[in-house]
């Protein structure tokens, strides 16, 4: 099975203790199977503490419960009381991955580091060249993929040579991002995902001409700001963005970001076939951390975006049907925006 993953994967390294924002707090984390079967067993008074910490959680997972927003076994140096007392072997398969997300699209695996984790974080907007993907072969045997993905596939890397091409403003690349996606979503529409290929390889940027009306900031900020499934102390800093001006943010930096939402969503259209939704939630990523780098910084507007609508498929598909629902949020917006 092929393997792909950032550049930067293998620099990756937990901060544990010294991280300045827990990845133990705010986040019932599932406890799978396995693990809870060996906390079953586990002797003395840690046994006793992890049996009585598990609980469902609203959708009937089992987790544990939060104790003022952090995790019960989290201990006043911010360290896992699990992985000191019995190793990293025993906590959850969600805690041992994080911050690795990992999709499983059958003939490969594509792992990211969603950087909601500083560490993460500080990887991806830590350099300026281009970010580029490594494949590695192992010996697990392959699957069958969705026959999507072989027009999807070709129709990705296109679109990430779109956002590499540093001849042209950043701006005008999020644009050629976003007309091309809209094309492909036609073909998906019509079930003609064979055709993608051939749009990827041939496509060239039409003339459109974009109709009069507003861009999306700052009502985008409102939107997201009313999402009830947010945090609140996040929704609180989506209103104080919703008037500032965007930062002065190195173009190299929003690239590398806008590759990095590109690799991790993109391909997800297997799923709901919404490709359109996707590049859009892309390009909105990026302009919304422009724009909150003015009220809190570069990192820290990232790190809690990916929080907010990286963490969950729940948030995420609050967003994408705000974009089905809102005129204000249409293609055309996107393009008055950056055409602006």
């Amino acid at each position: 099975m092929l393997i792909r993953v950032p550049d930067y994967y293998e620099a990756f390294h937990c901060l544990a203790g010294a991280c300045p924002h827990t990845c133990c707090e705010k986040w019932e984390v599932v406890i799978d199977p396995e693990t809870a079967r060996r906390y079953g067993t586990v002797p003395g008074p840690l046994g006793e503490r992890l049996r009585a910490a598990m609980g469902p959680d609203e959708d009937g997972d089992l987790c544990f419960r939060l104790d003022g927003g952090r995790c019960p076994f989290l201990d006043r140096e911010n360290l896992c009381e699990i992985h000191r007392a019995l190793g990293e072997a025993a906590t959850s398969v969600t805690c041992r991955e994080h911050p690795r997300f990992t999709e499983d699209y059958g003939p490969f695996r594509e792992t990211s580091l969603c950087a909601s984790c500083p560490a993460a974080c500080d990887l991806l907007l830590g350099s300026d060249a281009p970010l580029t993907f490594l494949t590695r072969e192992t010996a697990e045997p392959a699957e069958p993929g969705d026959p999507w993905l072989r027009g999807l596939l070709p129709l990705r890397e296109r679109l990430l040579r779109e956002l590499a091409d540093r001849s042209r403003p950043l701006e005008k690349r999020l644009e050629t991002f976003l007309l091309l996606a809209t094309e492909a979503q036609v073909l998906l529409d019509a079930d003609q995902a064979e055709e993608l290929p051939a749009l990827a390889a041939h496509w060239k940027q039409p003339e459109t001409a974009v109709p009069p009306g507003p861009g999306l900031f700052p009502y985008t900020l409102e939107v997201l700001a009313g999402l009830e499934v947010l945090d609140g102390d996040w929704r609180d800093l989506l209103r104080s963005g919703a008037d500032a001006l965007p930062a002065d943010v190195p173009e190299a930096l929003l690239e590398r970001l806008a590759t990095y939402f590109a690799f991790r969503h993109l391909l997800k259209a297997v799923n709901d076939g919404d490709l359109l939704g996707r590049a859009q939630f892309c390009v909105l990523m990026v302009l919304t951390a422009r724009r909150l780098a003015a009220v809190c910084g570069l990192k820290e507007a990232v790190r809690r975006l990916c929080c907010e609508l990286e963490h969950s498929e729940e948030n995420l598909e609050a967003l994408r049907q705000a974009f089905l629902q809102d005129a204000a949020l249409s293609p055309a917006a996107f393009l008055r925006q950056l055409r602006g």
